[in-house]
């Protein structure tokens, strides 16, 4: 059996709002989109391989992603440049969790930032890409 990952779901509370900014700041592009109430939308990458659901499917059950630790969730974007991206997403109402931008043992280049919902995101900029 061949598992293909389809898609990374997301309950958020302005999913019209969300989709805009993610593809306005992060590149990403509606693949199909569904109709109110619950206001769909999955966004491909840059390679239409990964796609993101975001949706208002539970509204009442919007997870506080602010308060999350990023480390329990984050959607990591690959950067070609994480200190241009940071300044730039922040300049577009993110919002740093961390220091900034700083490199590991690996020599990559990584930060931590939330978008203006509180959703964690980090960008990667690899060393060695992973693939």
């Amino acid at each position: 059996m061949t598992v293909v990952v389809e898609p990374i779901a997301v309950n958020v509370g302005d999913p019209v709002a969300t989709a805009s900014w993610y593809c306005k700041h992060l590149g990403m592009q509606v693949a199909r989109k569904g109709d109110p109430p619950a206001n769909m939308y999955f966004l491909a990458d840059a390679t239409g391989r990964v796609i993101l659901e975001i949706y208002n499917a539970l509204p009442n059950d919007v997870p506080d992603y602010a308060t999350m630790k990023p480390l329990v969730l984050h959607i990591a974007f690959a950067s070609e440049n994480a200190q241009a991206d940071f300044d730039r997403l922040v300049t577009a109402g993110a919002s740093p969790e961390s220091g900034g931008v700083g490199q590991n043992a690996d020599g990559d280049y990584m930060a931590m930032l939330r978008d203006p919902w509180g959703l964690a995101l980090q960008l990667c900029q690899r060393a060695e890409p992973l693939s």
